[in-house]
């Protein structure tokens, strides 16, 4: 049996979604100017201010008001982290990978700017992302942000996102792909960004080992159930709901968990890991409620 966690009521999850994605957004806009090369800058806004739920920064910002810090110092890890994931997104959707021609409901980068400058704008991003949070992060002892920039390199490369996508490739129309190869997939393309997200929050809230372990598995959790749902919207969502090509896995032949497991256990297994998702935050009280309402947004969410 499943320990059940009661939810406060009182916490309006949509409140505190457009008041933090209001200040994600501000701060997004002013971390890129244009000046020359125009072309480059022009490119890597495009895809940064192209919207989206900005579910990764606000896991930041909650993680670190979580751990006793602010919405302050959290800000500039909370930016290069949307910088690194539209970096993934923008690379993601180039011919010589899902060759999609849409994202969040617009043109995708190399359909608007050509593909050598979106492979470009995914460099510059990805690289600025580092340098921001460098450069930016006020109030936060050195070697918090130092260990935050290491996270976000592990994260990001071939031990996380980019191992992940090069499994992804190599499984693309294999006759069967094993659950374990499945959940590397997800776990290092997916949920090794997500973790970071967390665990970085906390990090620059000087948290403790103890604490840093709970949100890791919080995580963890969230960020394959994270993956599941996806996997399954893919197949019941249209392309206007889901701001990209519906039934893209599906034309590709990718492994998704809905091939192995079907729909019903794929969205039995989402709620589970959502339930051990929050059974982490226990501990935490009230205030893990952003964090668990968060959990909840993930398994409920229909694009």
């Amino acid at each position: 049996m499943l320990p059940q966690f009661q939810i406060d009521t009182t916490f309006d999850l949509s409140t505190y979604l457009a008041k933090r994605k209001a200040l994600v957004e501000k701060a997004l806009d002013n971390s890129i100017t244009v000046v020359y090369p125009d072309k480059i800058y022009e490119a890597m806004r495009y895809s940064l201010l192209a919207g989206g739920k900005r579910l990764r920064p606000i896991l930041c910002l909650a993680s670190c008001e979580l751990s006793g810090g602010n919405i302050e110092m959290a800000m500039p890890t909370a930016c290069a982290l949307e910088m690194i994931h539209t970096m993934s997104l923008i690379h993601d959707d180039l011919p010589a990978m899902d060759n999609d021609d849409y994202r969040r409901g617009k043109l995708t980068n190399h359909k608007v700017y050509g593909e050598d400058i979106a492979i470009l704008a995914g460099d510059g991003l990805l690289s600025y992302a580092f340098e921001f949070v460098a450069t930016q992060t006020k109030n936060v002892l050195p070697q918090q942000v130092l260990q935050v920039i290491a996270r976000l390199g592990k994260a990001v490369g071939a031990a996380g996102l980019v191992g992940g996508q090069v499994v992804d490739l190599a499984s693309e129309g294999l006759s069967e792909v094993s659950e374990e190869t499945l959940h590397f997939i997800h776990t290092h393309k997916t949920g090794a960004l997500l973790e970071a997200c967390v665990v970085c929050g906390a990090i620059l809230a000087n948290a403790s080992q103890a604490n840093l372990q709970r949100l890791s598995r919080y995580a963890q959790n969230i960020g394959l159930a994270f993956q599941i749902v996806d996997d399954i919207l893919d197949i019941t969502a249209t392309t206007e709901e889901l701001g990209k090509t519906a039934r893209k896995d599906i034309e590709a032949q990718k492994a998704t968990y809905p091939a192995i497991w079907g729909l019903e256990e794929s969205r039995c297994q989402a709620q589970r890991l959502i339930e051990n998702a929050k059974a982490e935050l226990e501990v935490f009280g009230e205030k893990a409620m952003p964090l668990i309402a968060l959990a909840d947004f993930i398994v409920s969410r229909s694009n």
